[in-house]
């Protein structure tokens, strides 16, 4: 496997460069999107080519795009059952997602794509497979009831996407995935995108990839030093009223539960202090869950409230904190949760409320994610997990004073001090205004963090 680190100093490159068609460069164009992104810059061409790709890359750093361009770019028609094209999503949320930004791509090249997930009725799943289809995007479950059913059949599937392979591995989904790859051609063209490309996943590349090559983005350290980590004392009596405060302060905000009746809960609390809270969670319909996904992009809810299930298909951009309301059980809880904030660059605060109870629990993580960095002042200033070490912020001070003096514990980078940012304050009193997540691609009126 040949491998190709993408950092800050990579060429600028247009994606007409890329060997990207006409009719794509303008369809992106139109909507706003001129310069590809590292890990674009990086995959597009080798999959244009027809190789087989591992991508490593985070939530938020462009990969849709990464493997939508190259689909539109290269495949041809389906016919009625027998789609050209696949890309496996772990949750509904994402597969709708990758649906609606592939739509205007394929729309281009005459192509149709469609969504299979659970949650929904097979009626109309089928009849747009019988009608063709030219790229699914699927869940496993429910694209297998589509195999087992013949519905659907994978031979003339020509590349298959894999996306957010680690977080198949950690919902238990990669016996199906493997089961899926060995349905479609032999001769398919395989591409994978992960946070991570070891353990489970490795065994993906090494069985279902032909040598294939391997590029990973490297966050440049000024962008990766913008999401500041905070964990913050609390009596549990005191999270909800903490928790509003912080919402308040920091806008968009997405909190963390470890139930979907705390969820319920938590919500509903919020709710009662004056903040627009909604939930979302496993036990609740696709077409609520939608719902709400999209009441929070169009500004109209303050807070999302979150299991770590559901919220594993949550791709929002401009969101700008992260409340782990209920302490994270390990340390890949926490960085995924935390990936909500901060996507692409943009700055983000993560906020942990640790209450008495959750003291040692609290310690553990610091110590796993390498956060135990000791401040001139006593207090832990935390680095953002995987971003390079920085020099330690000499100012001290808290990070957040909440409700009866209890004191915060700050991480460096954009919001290191104070009570409150000066980019938070700014925002509060409408300086900045509210920023819109309505676009489709990102950027300057467009969605970049969710290509």
């Amino acid at each position: 496997m040949s491998s190709n680190v993408v950092g800050a100093d990579a060429p600028i490159t247009t994606f007409a460069q890329l060997g990207l068609p006409n009719d794509l460069v303008d369809v992106l164009r139109r909507s706003g999107i001129t310069q590809p992104l590292p890990i674009q810059s990086a995959c597009i061409m080798d999959a244009i080519a027809g190789r087989d790709v591992s991508g490593k890359a985070p939530t938020g750093s462009g990969k849709t795009l990464a493997f939508a361009l190259p689909m539109a770019a290269t495949l041809s028609r389906g016919t009625p059952k027998r789609p050209r094209g696949l890309v496996l999503a772990p949750t509904r949320e994402l597969a709708a997602q990758i649906a609606a930004e592939l739509a205007p791509l394929l729309k281009t090249r005459g192509l149709k794509v469609h969504s299979f997930y659970g949650g929904v009725g097979f009626g109309p799943q089928r009849n747009a497979l019988r009608k063709a289809v030219d790229v699914a995007v699927a869940c496993p479950g429910r694209l297998e009831d589509l195999m087992r059913s013949g519905d659907i059949v994978l031979s003339d599937v020509d590349m298959v996407v894999v996306d957010e392979a680690d977080r198949m591995a950690d919902m238990g989904f990669l016996p199906a995935v493997r089961r899926i790859l060995d349905a479609a051609s032999p001769r398919r063209q395989t591409l994978l995108f992960s946070a991570t490309l070891d353990g489970d996943v490795d065994v993906l590349v090494r069985n279902y990839q032909r040598q294939p090559v391997r590029h990973e983005v490297a966050i440049p350290e000024e962008e990766g030093g913008r999401v500041s980590h905070r964990f913050h004392s609390v009596a549990h009596a005191d999270r909800v009223a903490v928790c509003a405060e912080l919402v308040a302060d920091q806008g968009s905000t997405i909190v963390f539960v470890r139930t979907k009746h705390g969820a319920d809960r938590v919500a509903h609390q919020l709710t009662r202090t004056g903040v627009v809270a909604q939930a979302i969670h496993g036990g609740r319909s696709q077409s609520q869950r939608d719902r709400t996904l999209a009441a929070f992009r169009a500004d109209k809810v303050q807070a999302l409230v979150a299991t770590d299930v559901a919220a594993r298909g949550i791709h929002v951009d401009d969101v700008s904190c992260v409340i782990h309301f209920d302490v994270p059980a390990d340390a890949k809880d926490y960085l995924h949760r935390s990936g909500r904030t901060g996507r692409v660059g943009a700055e983000g605060s993560v906020i942990a409320l640790v209450t008495p109870d959750q003291q040692a629990a609290a310690a553990t993580l610091r110590r796993d994610l390498d956060l135990d960095i000791t401040g001139p002042g006593g207090e832990q200033l935390h680095r953002p997990p995987g971003a390079s070490a920085r020099p330690k912020d000499t100012r001290g001070g808290s990070a957040f004073n909440g409700r009866r003096g209890q004191r915060g514990v700050v991480a460096t980078g954009a919001r290191a001090n104070g009570t409150r940012s000066a980019a938070a304050g700014a925002r509060k009193a409408g300086a900045y205004g509210r920023r819109s997540r309505s676009g489709t691609w990102g950027g300057s009126g467009r969605r970049a963090s969710s290509r």
